[in-house]
């Protein structure tokens, strides 16, 4: 087939096959490419989506952007089921598998350092929101940016690394919420139900408080993008 290459993620070599069923990008399903005993999770994409101009086109047609983004995520999710990805960003998408090679060339040194410091941990995201308003009172605003900072504090003693993300405005029920804290958390993978315990005793801490646990995921938060 031909077609451009989009990049899912790069990851060691493993033995344990893709689920058949899984669709990537654009309909065609990833497979792998080995290169310096690296492997990048790939599929062909169409030019006339995804070269250049129509690329930058397509990212600012939500719908298009929405369900691009969920297919990228199932091959993320299914990666991490069986190895440790590095993913990369939406829309990584070279000529053909040379450009592909090239690249893992230049940033062969950079997987490696992260493939170690990774390998067998994943990130589990945990969201704090208040149903007091930034406008309310402010002994109640207070007290839940004290219970974030706490349980902030806690998760991270337990987590090998953690990253505080800008607060977001989404609300996950409809009663009148704000964001006081949305983090990520990057944890072994052997320890991940301690971790999980650990979140559901802090959910009833404080009342009015809503505690949202979600992962594991690859470890999006602890990858540093490079060229």
């Amino acid at each position: 087939m031909t077609g451009l290459r989009y990049v899912y993620a790069v990851c060691r070599p493993f033995g344990a096959a893709l689920q058949a069923q899984l669709t990537g990008v654009a309909g065609d399903p990833p497979r792998k490419l080995t290169h310096h005993g690296l492997v990048a999770v790939v599929s062909h994409v169409p030019e006339e989506d995804f070269a250049e101009a129509p690329l930058r086109a397509h990212l600012e047609d939500l719908d298009w952007l929405t369900g691009t983004a969920r297919l990228h995520q199932s091959v993320i999710d299914a990666l991490t089921a069986v190895t440790t990805p590095l993913p990369l960003r939406l829309g990584t998408v070279f000529r053909d598998d040379s450009g592909v090679r090239v690249m893992m060339e230049a940033r062969e040194d950079g997987f490696r350092h992260a493939l170690d410091r990774l390998d067998g941990r994943v990130e589990w995201g945990v969201k704090a929101y208040t149903e007091a308003e930034p406008s309310e009172a402010v002994r109640p605003a207070e007290q839940a940016e004290t219970f974030a900072s706490r349980l902030h504090k806690t998760l991270s003693s337990y987590a090998e690394d953690s990253r505080l993300h800008a607060p977001q405005n989404s609300v996950p029920s409809g009663a009148p919420v704000r964001n006081v804290l949305n983090a990520a958390y990057l944890v072994p993978r052997g320890d991940s139900e301690e971790f999980v315990e650990l979140v559901d005793r802090a959910k009833n801490d404080v009342p009015g408080m809503h505690v949202e646990l979600t992962g594991p995921w690859a470890a999006y938060s602890f990858v540093e993008e490079g060229p």
